[in-house]
């Protein structure tokens, strides 16, 4: 372990509106597929921590919900969920695509009563979407960055390592993360809904881990698919289990990508009416109330 005396280590939040690229920078800047990725907006809905290791520096990247207006109880829990965690890091990358231009304030965006404790940094996303006179004009007011095409990263960790405190590493350099594998499970079942189905039915589709047994070979994983009405349930399964099959294949591959495991996915659908609207089942499903919600 690197001397504590000249590491450096701490909490960095990619924040911003929806679908502005904050899980393909975590997982570009992890170099592991983490964080749900989906072109639809809203896809993310609790942090992800992605932590990446240099010998003296070691990075803390939360990737939060979309800082949203929120249309019902699950997005008022995402939302604060996501001011938490805003008010507690050592730095904050605001993403905004590039193609939106000259971003706004980040106080407007986020609407805190208190000050940040982090400073923030501008971060433009997607900038191999715009011209090379574009990435210029926008250099002079933050980062550009490219996921897709890889460039603008090594700026970007430089920028934010002078920002970190100085302090030993809180996790063996060689993770890559800090949730449990049952939440990744749950969170490619999503992912591989959000590409098989159309429409608003993945929004109203939840997976909960029901079983999970590491030691066996495959390993074990059972979780049930929640979703609100009945019909969805029919839409989930697909005539013959055609459409959960495609689903569980797809998040089963990335699962043993991640793990290097063999993966036996177990695939469950029940119904939950309203369950984005109800206290009791979002507290089940792992979306803590916030110190303001209200009964």
């Amino acid at each position: 372990m690197p001397d504590p005396a000249i590491t450096r280590c701490g909490d960095v939040a990619l924040a911003g509106r929806p679908n502005v690229g904050k899980s393909s920078l975590l997982n570009a800047l992890v170099g592991e597929h983490l964080a749900l990725v989906s072109s639809r907006a809203q896809a993310t809905r609790l942090p992800v921590v992605g932590i990446h290791s240099t010998d003296e520096t070691q990075y803390l990247f939360h990737d939060l919900p979309g800082l949203l207006d929120p249309s019902y109880l699950m997005h008022h829990r995402m939302l604060a969920a996501a001011h938490e965690i805003i008010g507690q890091v050592d730095v904050i990358l605001y993403l905004v695509p590039a193609s939106d231009g000259v971003a706004t304030s980040f106080a407007d965006i986020v609407q805190l009563a208190n000050p940040l404790r982090g400073p923030v940094l501008t971060v433009y996303t997607k900038g191999d979407l715009v011209s090379s006179e574009e990435r210029d004009r926008l250099g002079a007011t933050g980062l550009v960055v490219s996921t897709k095409e890889g460039w603008g990263l090594e700026a970007l960790l430089a920028e934010v390592r002078a920002r970190l405190p100085e302090a030993p590493f809180r996790y063996d350099p060689d993770e890559i993360g800090t949730q449990p594998m049952r939440f990744f499970a749950t969170e490619f079942v999503r992912e591989a809904a959000f590409e098989v189905l159309d429409q608003e039915l993945p929004y109203a589709l939840a997976a909960v881990v029901e079983e999970f047994r590491e030691n066996e070979k495959p390993m074990y994983i059972r979780i049930t698919i929640i979703v609100e009405r009945e019909s969805q349930k029919g839409m989930i399964i697909g005539k013959r289990g055609s459409t959960i099959k495609r689903i569980g294949s797809l998040a089963r591959a990335r699962l043993e990508r991640l793990t290097g495991a063999t993966i036996y996915l177990d695939l469950w659908v029940k119904v939950l009416k309203n369950w984005r609207k109800s206290p009791t089942a979002l507290t089940r499903l792992g979306f803590p109330p916030s110190d303001k919600e209200t009964a």
